[in-house]
């Protein structure tokens, strides 16, 4: 098959979605398939990459929490439009197609089936609400896929449908390979919580840092050990906190590239992500579990997707610092309980392998051309 595959997002910025569309486009490729990413991009695709940039200039937007980085160039529409006329694309594959940047334009001149997957959750949108007629062109998919339970019940509420939850997907070997050693250094001075992720008031750090905090007085040899892409005044803050109540045994690691990762999980005792919302999915809690650590989240609709509390590790209430503190307390002082929840996570994380995935992928493009072929004739 030939396979469009759209993200809205500056494909040079590090994010979920295109990350997902990246993996998603390794895959369908080895399994023989023809992908191409459509998507704006600040810097030159590498070489023989499947990266086809309709734009070059792309603008931060505040988004769910975050801040995304789209095109809102008029030369996109003339790109993708050569683009679709030349080539014959089986299935065009849009991601995050309510942002009405280039989903849009790609609807207009698509003569493919189309699909849209939707990875976004948030508890409300007044732009759905009072700006639904903007969005009419979501009734040209042929299929959707939610990428779990939260994402979905949150798009229907607004845009009722049929939604086939198709997961994200991690490199569950890679993870999980049992020769990668950890950073004994770390383990060496004591116990290790682990955070993954960006410095954003959404991923909810200043709740685990405060936390963290209240653990030292129970737990005097653990450390909390930092890994995103953040800048340095991001920390500028956290860092003030620590000096001004003394806490020791913070490391702010910084970004590592996603091949060093595996070593990070394997390096902590407990991994924790205290998320305060706006996730539809928890990839870094399945990036742990696969590494074989359990897992302390904020009980979210997106992190409970992935995470059953007592199974692959305990959740609790998000923003409550208290709450968070006892349990990392109590998971320190109980290794044979981390060690089950570590087991289990294992198990359950290989359902998400982007093999599987891509496979369930790959099945519903095949199950929406038949429909397509069949209605056509």
């Amino acid at each position: 098959m030939r396979i469009a595959l759209v993200s809205p997002y500056d494909f040079a910025v590090p994010g979920g979605v295109n990350r997902h569309v990246a993996a998603l486009a390794h895959y369908l490729q080895a399994r023989g398939h023809a992908p191409t990413i459509l998507a704006p991009s600040s810097e030159p695709p590498a070489d023989a990459s499947p990266l086809h940039p309709i734009s070059t200039v792309t603008i931060p937007v505040p988004f769910s929490g975050s801040v995304a980085r789209l095109s809102l160039s008029p030369a996109a529409v003339l790109r993708v439009r050569r683009l679709l006329e030349e080539t014959p694309f089986d299935i065009i594959h849009i991601h995050e197609p309510t942002i009405p940047t280039l989903a849009p334009i790609v609807v207009r001149y698509a003569k493919s089936v189309l699909v849209g997957t939707f990875h976004a959750y948030r508890e409300e949108n007044l732009a759905f609400d009072f700006g639904k007629p903007l969005f009419r062109y979501l009734d040209a998919l042929h299929g959707r896929i939610a990428v779990s339970e939260a994402a979905r019940d949150y798009i229907a509420a607004y845009f009722p449908a049929e939604y086939r939850i198709i997961p994200n997907g991690i490199e569950w070997a890679m993870f999980a390979d049992p020769t990668i050693h950890p950073f004994e250094t770390y383990q060496q001075q004591g116990p290790v919580i682990l955070f993954v992720g960006r410095l954003e008031e959404r991923k909810g750090f200043r709740y685990l840092l405060r936390a963290f905090r209240q653990v030292k007085t129970q737990v005097p040899n653990a450390q909390l050990v930092v890994v995103g892409a953040f800048q340095r005044e991001e920390i500028t803050p956290y860092v003030q906190y620590i000096r001004h109540y003394r806490v020791h045994g913070v490391r702010f690691v910084g970004y590592v590239p996603t091949e060093e990762l595996p070593r990070w999980y394997r390096t902590a005792t407990i991994f924790c992500a205290p998320s305060v919302g706006f996730e539809s999915f928890g990839i870094v809690l399945l990036e742990a579990m696969a590494a074989g650590v359990p897992v302390v989240a904020s009980d979210i609709s997106g992190y409970r997707c992935v995470v059953q509390h007592g199974v692959q590790g305990e959740l609790v209430p998000p923003g409550d610092e208290e709450a968070l503190a006892e349990t990392l307390v109590r998971l320190l002082h109980d290794p044979a309980t981390c060690e089950r929840y570590g087991a289990a996570g294992r198990e359950t994380s290989r359902r998400y392998d982007w093999r599987v995935v891509t496979e369930e992928v790959e099945s519903f493009y095949t199950e929406l051309l038949t429909a397509h072929c069949l209605s056509s004739s």
